[in-house]
């Protein structure tokens, strides 16, 4: 509205200026023009009425008997001594009217119009040069701060929006004491943080953190992208850093959110060939501002970033990020919150039980379980469904996790069986492993770039590994490729056990080099990709750390991780042939089998078919194995 109502004063006061430039220079309408001569022609006719002499005596202007006006000029050089005798002869009324002068005003208007015409037109391309009516986006802005100002009250998120974080709500929880009654940390000598770090795997809610705080302090709240400040121009960068501040500071009490701080925070002096110098400049000036604050100024800056190690260290010094929030992937108890707060915004039938969906999500962050809702959400939509039932949300999992059904891509028969014992390969061997994830889902159906995908979920969080978890990890992985090699011979193995070759050998190779699990190599670190040249480390100071005879040693250890684990998956599945074979054909005729199908077919029972509503339970023969994992040494 304020710009509207600016915008029509100024076309007010512009039509003013014409319409009084128009009239000054405006003539009064005339009827009819005469010549000298068609005037004295008229007067011994008798016709005229009366004239007026304007001003100068060159103007007449006249009227006739019948009512009609006329103008003429008078010759400059014409003398005519005879007009006054024939006005008195004609009984001509004659008048005389003194030359009508301009006011000062407008006089002065008429010299100045050409000069305010240049003024308006410079004012306007002033205007436009900084970003228009709503001053933003235009050139002349480049140094101003990009940061978004919300009002205190503006922002509706608190602490009840926040789940499985609890830790990191407790550390920040704090700093909404201290924005709301500071007197009573200064009255006992306490400093409050400067600023705050949170650091954690991306989706794990460390803006939806910060808006928490802001929402319950009631404060103004700043949030700006590390990426807003760097641009081409040379000190924009830390001319956007003042201004930010300076903002901050008339706003007091308030938080300033800088989001992905690594874009603008890194080491100085990293990269190839140099370093940056316009990034270089916008930090020196974040470093000085975060350290220039006056004591307790209300003033606290909250940064995220999932690279901390990226972070040049004068920023993380005390004074300046004094704390780091951890806001790591939330256990099975905080997926099962972050859940709950998800699912109240949805319809929801009673057959969903939030806690069974936690389990089944190990490794999920908030902005996966949100996205899993959502996807539940859409798929009862697709259904005609009102209501989001457990089964929807449990297949928006399995999208999540295995990717989405290429219902579309036709295999053959050959193609199939294949797949069919390469994934029933990698079941059967995680299942006589000890230590091994238990199997969640077997399925030949193509899901995202596999032909097919054998899940294995963790009955509960695991923080770290043991040495026997790894080994029947790698196990496990070579189950697909010698299921392949016993029922098609060496010479028919396929391509698909690429990805399994792939993360076994990454695991071996870190077993040996990072994780001390080699006895012939010892508990030393062989592993120096940590050096990256990008974190401020020159590429050509990167020394080796070991030599050519230790690297052929380290070499022959993976390879002897990868054969005992191949042989060991050979041997398991020697000795489950029948059941190999059986949950084969189970995957050709049912394509997709749960953890009930396969434990009958671990019991040697046959699978039940849940497709056509058969959950009976038909043993063919007495079990000859248990159910449980073998220990194997």
């Amino acid at each position: 509205m304020k710009n509207i109502g600016r915008n029509l004063f100024f076309w007010l006061i512009a039509g003013t200026l014409l319409f009084m430039m128009l009239d000054n220079y405006s003539t009064a309408r005339v009827d009819e023009e005469l010549t000298y001569s068609e005037f004295k022609q008229e007067i011994q006719s008798m016709k005229v009425k009366s004239i007026v002499y304007k001003g100068d005596q060159m103007t007449v202007e006249g009227e006739r008997f019948n009512g009609t006006k006329f103008t003429t000029k008078k010759p400059v050089y014409v003398t005519d001594n005879d007009l006054d005798e024939s006005l008195r002869a004609a009984d001509v009324a004659v008048e005389y009217e003194a030359l009508n002068k301009p006011s000062i005003w407008s006089q002065l208007l008429v010299g100045a119009f050409p000069l305010l015409l240049l003024l308006g037109i410079f004012f306007l391309f002033m205007r436009q040069m900084q970003g228009g009516v709503g001053g933003k986006g235009g050139p002349m802005t480049f140094g101003r701060s990009k940061a978004k100002l919300l009002d205190g009250g503006h922002v509706k998120t608190n602490f009840n929006d926040v789940a499985g974080c609890e830790e990191a709500k407790d550390d920040v929880k704090e700093l909404v004491d201290f924005l709301r009654d500071p007197a009573k940390f200064i009255k006992v000598g306490g400093k409050i943080p400067r600023g705050i770090l949170m650091v954690g795997p991306p989706g794990t809610g460390k803006t939806l953190l910060a808006r928490a705080v802001a929402g319950e302090a009631k404060v103004p709240f700043f949030t700006i992208s590390g990426s807003d400040f760097v641009e081409m121009f040379v000190g924009v960068g830390a001319s956007r850093v003042r201004d930010m501040f300076e903002q901050a500071k008339k706003h007091s009490p308030c938080i300033v959110f800088i989001d992905e701080i690594d874009a603008v925070g890194r080491h100085r002096g990293a990269g190839l060939g140099g370093g940056h110098d316009e990034r270089e400049q916008t930090l020196n000036q974040l470093l000085v501002e975060m350290d220039g604050f006056e004591e307790n100024l209300g003033v606290i800056v909250v940064a995220a970033t999932n690279r901390p190690d990226v972070l040049d260290p004068a920023l993380l010094r005390p004074g300046r990020f004094d704390r780091q929030v951890m806001v790591g992937l939330p256990d099975i108890k905080g997926r099962e919150q972050i859940l709950n707060v998800h699912l109240k915004k949805v319809p929801v039938d009673n057959s969903v039980d939030s806690s069974v969906i936690a389990r089944g999500t190990p490794g999920f962050s908030g902005a996966d379980l949100a996205n899993l809702v959502n996807e539940a959400a859409l798929f009862a939509a697709r259904k005609n469904q009102k209501k989001v039932s457990h089964e929807m949300l449990d297949f928006a999992k399995d999208k999540i996790m295995m990717g989405a059904e290429r219902k579309s891509m036709i295999l053959n028969d050959e193609t199939k069986r294949i797949t069919a014992y390469h994934e029933a390969g990698h079941a059967i061997v995680g299942l006589n492993l000890p230590e091994h994830h238990p199997v969640y889902k077997v399925t030949i159906i193509p899901r995202g770039g596999a032909l097919g995908v054998t899940m294995f979920l963790p009955e509960e969080d695991s923080y770290m590994s043991s040495k026997t978890a790894i080994m029947s990890q790698i196990t496990s992985l070579f189950g697909g490729r010698v299921a392949e090699e016993i029922i098609n011979g060496k010479e028919g193995i396929t391509t698909g056990a690429s990805n399994d070759i792939e993360r076994a050998s990454e695991l071996a190779r870190n077993m040996v080099t990072k994780w001390g699990f080699s006895e012939k190599m010892g508990t030393l670190k062989y592993d120096d990709e940590d050096q990256s040249p990008f974190l401020g480390r020159s590429a050509g100071n990167k020394k080796r750390i070991f030599s050519e005879q230790t690297a052929r040693q380290i070499d022959e250890e993976v390879r002897s991780i990868i054969q005992n684990c191949y042989e060991k998956a050979g041997t398991i599945l020697a000795k489950n042939m029948d059941k190999l074979h059986n949950m084969a054909d189970a995957l050709l005729r049912l394509e997709t089998i749960d953890q009930d199908q396969i434990s009958d077919i671990m019991a040697g029972a046959i699978p039940r078919d849940k497709t056509s509503g058969d959950d009976s339970f038909k043993p063919k023969s007495t079990p000859k194995q248990s159910t449980k994992p073998v220990q194997e040494s």
